[in-house]
Parts: C-alpha cells; structure tokens; sequence
C-alpha cells in the first residue's frame, strides 16, 4: 500500500459541479474521532441513494487521514506537532530538500499531505475549496468551531451548530487554518475546525458526523431537505448552555523543558478568575491573567498550549 492509498480515508463525487470538500481527520495521532466519523461518512453516503432516491451530491468530498504514523503509533505526533508545521517558510523548506533523510516524520506528513491535495484541486479544478479539519480536546466540556477571519468561514462555523471562537490564529502558528487560504491555492478557499469533544468520548464520534453533515448541506453539496433534524439535535442539545460566540484572550505556550501541570479537575467553557491558580511549571505557578472561561486544558504529556483563555462578546463588555 503506497502512502496515498494509506492516507485517503475515503472520497465520494456523483459527477455534479460543486466545491471540493476536504476533510482531516487524525491530524493529531491520539484523536481518532475525526478519522471514525469519516469512514462512518462515506458508508453513509454509499448507502444514502437506496434509501432515499431522489438524494443527489454536488460536488467531491475527500476524506484524509492527516498524521499517518503518529496515527498508528496512537500519539499526538511523532517529532512534532504536524498543526502547527503549516507555514510558508516550513512548506518551502520541505518542499526544497534535496533528499527525504532531511525531513523528520511530520515534514513528510506535511509534505504527502500538500502533493496529494494539490494532485486533487489539479485533476477536480473546483471553483471553491473548502477544507474542514475534526479535532478532539483532551478536557470534557464542550465542543466549538474555530472560524478564520473570513465571513464565510464565520458562517458555516455557525451553522456546525456549536460555540464559535475567534481569533485564535492570532494565540498560534501553522495550522491549518493559517495555511488553507486563497493566498496558497489561488482560489476561493475556506477553512474551519471543529472540536468535536473529549479524545476518547463515544459521542466525539456522532457530533463529528453531524457537524461533517451539516458542513456539507452549508456549502451546497447536499440539500437540506436531506439532512436529518437528528445531526443538528445532537450539536444544539450538547451546546446548551455554552456562548454562541467567543475570542481568544489569551494563549499560554509551553515547552517539553517548562514541565507544565495543568491542574486537575478543569472543563471546556468553564469560568475562571483573575489569579486563580490554574497550572504549575518549574518555575512556579501559573495563574490567570484576566477573568474568562478556560479552553483546552493540556491533560497529556505531548502539546504546545497549555490552555486557553477565552471570553464571550458580553463579557468583554462588562
């Protein structure tokens, strides 16, 4: 099996126009939801014309698995985090070796990754890409979109039917989000990220299918009337309670040498206050800077983040 065939979950396209949809899944080893619902997708959409026959797809739907081998190996990454490798220097840099024995395990990831999506926009030639990566939290708690800077990816996080938050791409580097624009495909290009709940949760894997599901009737590629009530009930019951829409307030970034702790016992969306003492490090404590709520606090030994701090619209403003 090459390292293409390996790495395509799946890809459905019924020959009507429409944008390409690509999805990630796995892009970090140790989340496997994202990789689960995709298979569980393409049998969905393999079985849905004999169910319902007047069910048409506009459009191509790729599924991808985004670290390989980390993926095997059951880890966040092998050498390092492969979202946040997507810059343009580090594309260049990878793409310029003159030899594979340069690059480390997430160079090649990154590399396979980028060949096969260009190989795909070349042979497709969509008018727009839209690109929606599935993640999971180490933390219970909640689950939420991060949306870019542009409007439409705004709108079609909105329509996942979970918290929406902004802002991030300012707290870090090289993702996904950062990479899959207009300006590195030279056409309409949106993306958007979908935490989908805890790593190991049953349900991560349900309210990954409804979000793919009700990413795909946003776009266009499915009609609504298709769409089952079920797959916006699963998002709006576990989003009760949370805020429509938040920003980033702040990011604490973390080294291997800090030996950051996170203290136990803490949520997605739950609140905190100003110098409550929220992790350790060998340097001391480490307390929050502002009142707000907490978002992905690290409860594993591999990461770069060791939370973060958000707050709603309303609470900026009070």
């Amino acid at each position: 099996m090459n390292d293409f065939e390996e790495r395509i979950i799946g890809m459905y396209d019924e020959g009507r126009e429409g944008p390409l949809l690509v999805v990630f899944g796995g892009m970090h080893g140790n989340e496997p939801a994202g990789v689960l619902a995709l298979q569980e997708m393409f049998k969905m959409l393999k079985r849905e014309p004999e169910h319902n026959p007047r069910f048409t797809f506009k459009g191509r739907l790729i599924g991808l698995l985004g670290n390989v081998q980390a993926f095997k190996a059951k880890k966040r990454f092998t050498n390092k985090d492969l979202n946040r490798q997507f810059t343009p220097e580090n594309v260049s840099r990878i793409f310029s070796a003159s030899t594979e024995e340069e690059l480390d395990s997430e160079d090649k990831e990154l590399k396979a990754l980028l060949t096969l999506i260009n190989q795909q926009i070349e042979e497709y030639d969509p008018k727009k890409i839209v690109f929606l990566d599935l993640h999971t939290t180490t933390a219970f708690g909640g689950i939420f979109s991060i949306a870019t800077d542009d409007p439409e990816s705004q709108r079609i996080a909105v329509e996942l039917h979970a918290p929406v938050i902004r802002k991030m791409l300012g707290g870090i580097r090289g993702t996904t989000l950062h990479y899959f624009n207009e300006q590195n495909f030279g056409r309409q290009t949106v993306a958007v990220t979908f935490e989908s709940g805890q790593h190991d949760e049953e349900l991560s894997v349900k309210r990954a299918i409804a979000a793919l599901t009700n990413c795909l009737r946003s776009i266009g590629c499915v009609n609504a009337e298709d769409v089952e009530n079920r797959h916006d009930s699963i998002l709006i019951e576990y989003s009760k309670g949370l805020p429509k829409i938040a920003d980033l307030l702040y990011c604490h970034s973390i080294a291997p040498e800090d030996k950051f702790k996170m203290r136990p016992g803490y949520s997605n969306f739950q609140k905190i206050s100003k110098n409550e003492l929220l992790a350790y490090d060998l340097k001391g404590e480490i307390r929050s800077k502002d009142d707000g709520r907490i978002l992905m606090p690290l409860y594993q030994k591999q990461g770069e983040d060791g939370f973060f701090i958000i707050k709603t619209i309303e609470e900026f403003e009070s």
